[in-house]
């Protein structure tokens, strides 16, 4: 049974005696000399370790009147030894250098406690013991820097003259502090991450005039890992919440989302005018929860979400704004707000009520191959294109909401630039039959950061669904998606033909 556990590792000890005196040769003859305990000076009380790995017990023990035996035990370790230096040496050490390895098995959990006790015995037949706890939690990771603020920001001046910096931190086993700092400012402030493994923190920093700073950030573990980065943090300190020229609704569980996708999170929203705003979002859940928040990067400084002290009224302190909740699901809700007066209000329409462009129902066959009235009909459906309308990635319609496509996974390098529209497929490659761009009428920088995609369609001869009562793109405003990966992985498609919205996230996000 031992080696279930022991995995046949080798147990060994190695003895040292400090001190060897002769001593009579009948065992039950030895003469007390202080008839005392044995004393025990453990080196360690406390082994924390990995499964599978090796650990050694080492303390140092002596006795006046001679050690007779050391009993080590743990039956969840399987572990029953006994080291009878009698035996060993034929006469008492009085001091003697426990030196004893086990190998412990891999198949033990982690986050466990292993006590081992430690009993000597003296020649005089006293006994002492202690215990070793054998811990299965050590942590030889650095902690991760999951999200750290970086980019440009306006906040509002806080009447302690402060501005929030926010990060996530994460450790697989505890957090022990994260320190944040200012070289230029001579300015440390240190937070407690109250031995999580998850911290969701913020540091006010006093920080007055509106400018660039380098800020590191520097977390440390509980086994005095650490890690640390330093970002660019850019902002603009104002008096009076700005009338902001673009909006976003967040809809993520953690800021690190925000920018962990290509593009696409957060969603732009439209700007009705001067301080309005209105949001169309599709709830493909009940309970989701959402945000307004006029950076792309963090829901710190600004934060437009309900106020706890008047749920009628927004509020822009994400220290206590509370999420906007969409209670239904498989449902397109339409949301305005005045972020002068923090006014709202809700309403909802349905699937069937909501209208895109597409001219023909995805994939029936309906596609007029020559555009002469239906000598051939081909397959309709729509897709991502790199190069050319017969050679398109076909997109999966959703099963509830046919305004809802998907490209389920898109396997990217790091820093490409892409290259794509979404575009139908047509057997001979005609152009622009019904066709999705990037929407560049606010600039040309828009393709390399998509926000809006318009729909077009050939001017000569339009293909759209009449119902649709929205504005094609011109031939000036449209072009490519161009959009640069950061980081290589697997990235799933999402694309809302009637918001004109596509994201592109990670796989495992959503």
């Amino acid at each position: 049974m031992r080696a279930k556990f022991l995995h046949g590792a080798a147990l060994w000890t190695f003895l040292f005696a400090a001190t060897l005196t002769t001593g009579c040769s009948d065992d039950n003859d030895y003469k007390d000399v202080d008839g005392q305990k044995p004393v025990v000076e453990l080196i360690a009380d406390h082994i924390h370790v990995d499964p599978g790995s090796e650990l050694t017990l080492t303390a140092t023990i002596t006795d006046a009147d001679g050690i007779r035996s050391i009993r080590l035990q743990n039956a969840e370790l399987y572990l029953d030894k006994t080291i009878d230096l009698l035996s060993i040496y034929g006469e008492p050490l009085y001091s003697y250098e426990l030196e004893y390895a086990i190998t412990l098995s891999e198949k033990l959990p982690r986050m466990a406690d292993y006590p081992i006790i430690v009993t000597i015995t003296d020649v005089g037949g006293r006994s002492v013991e202690h215990t070793i706890m054998v811990s299965t939690d050590n942590d030889s990771e650095k902690p991760t820097i999951k999200f750290a603020a970086e980019g440009e920001f306006t906040t509002l001046t806080a009447e302690d003259g402060t501005v929030p910096f926010h990060f996530i931190v994460e450790d697989e086993q505890a957090l022990d502090y994260v320190e944040v700092s200012i070289p230029s400012l001579e300015l440390v402030e240190k937070v407690d991450a109250e031995g999580k493994t998850k911290f969701d923190g913020v540091v006010r920093l006093p920080i007055a005039q509106s400018g660039t700073y380098d800020v590191k950030l520097r977390v440390v573990d509980k086994f005095a890992n650490e890690e640390t980065t330093t970002t660019s943090y850019t902002v603009k300190v104002v008096a009076e919440m700005p009338d902001f020229q673009k909006m976003y609704l967040s809809d993520v569980e953690d800021a690190s989302q925000l920018t962990s996708d290509v593009f696409g999170v957060p969603m732009r929203i439209e700007r009705t005018g001067a301080y309005t705003y209105k949001a169309n979002y599709y709830s493909q859940k009940a309970g989701t929860e959402i945000y307004f928040i006029p950076q792309k990067a963090d829901i710190y400084p600004i934060c437009f979400g309900r106020d706890p002290n008047n749920l009628n009224k927004l509020v822009s302190d994400p220290s206590i704004a509370e999420p906007i909740v969409l209670e239904q699901a498989n449902v397109y809700y339409e949301i305005t707000f005045n972020i002068s007066d923090n006014s709202y209000s809700m309403s909802t329409y349905s699937i069937e009520q909501a209208i895109d462009p597409a001219p023909h129902e995805f994939g029936s066959i309906s596609l007029d191959t020559w555009n002469n009235g239906g000598s051939w009909l081909q397959e309709f459906y729509f897709g991502y294109m790199t190069d050319a309308p017969k050679n398109i990635q076909r997109f999966e319609q959703d099963n509830i909401n046919p305004h809802l496509f998907y490209l389920k996974s898109l396997s990217l390098k790091a820093n490409t630039q892409m290259n794509f529209i979404i575009h139908n497929w047509h057997h001979d490659n005609w152009w622009d039959y019904c066709a999705w761009y990037v929407d560049k009428s606010e600039g040309a920088d828009a393709v390399y950061d998509p926000e809006v995609f318009g729909y077009f369609s050939d001017e000569k001869a339009v293909h759209i669904n009449p119902a649709w009562q929205g504005t094609m793109l011109t031939r000036q405003n449209k072009d490519w998606a161009k959009p640069t990966v950061k980081t290589a992985g697997d990235y799933k498609l999402i694309f809302d033909a009637h918001l004109g919205r596509v994201k592109l996230i990670p796989v495992d996000n959503k």
